[in-house]
């Protein structure tokens, strides 16, 4: 079981990404914008984020920075809809995985869990 924190500002998305994460077996914290996950990286650290790009106030690469900076050991999963912006993703944090929306529940969590193992 992972502590994951989940930025995305679509409130169904999240929604349905928060209970396919947790009927995994994860603890999901979950934020609608950038700025909110950064005040939640301040008051605890988490195994992974799973964050959109594309969000308002600050954006999942400006969280991705924030939480790497705190936490180095810290996994980092992007989601979007978006090439150009997911390859930008990419570049800034390498380590970190990308996936292309529209993603498939089972996919993610597949996903997720590979990187909490590894």
């Amino acid at each position: 079981m992972a502590s994951i924190l989940l930025a995305e500002d679509d409130s169904s998305l999240r929604g349905f990404l928060k209970r396919a994460l947790e009927r995994a077996g994860h603890d999901v914290i979950d934020c609608e914008n950038g700025d909110d996950a950064i005040v939640a990286l301040e008051q605890t650290g988490f195994d992974l984020l799973l964050t959109d790009i594309v969000m308002p106030g600050a954006d999942g690469i400006e969280v991705a920075r924030n939480a790497s900076a705190r936490y180095p050991d810290m996994k980092i999963m992007f989601i979007s809809g978006f090439a150009a912006v997911a390859l930008t993703a990419a570049q800034a944090a390498p380590q970190a995985k990308v996936l292309a929306k529209p993603v498939h529940l089972k996919d993610l969590v597949d996903e997720v869990d590979k990187m909490i193992a590894a």
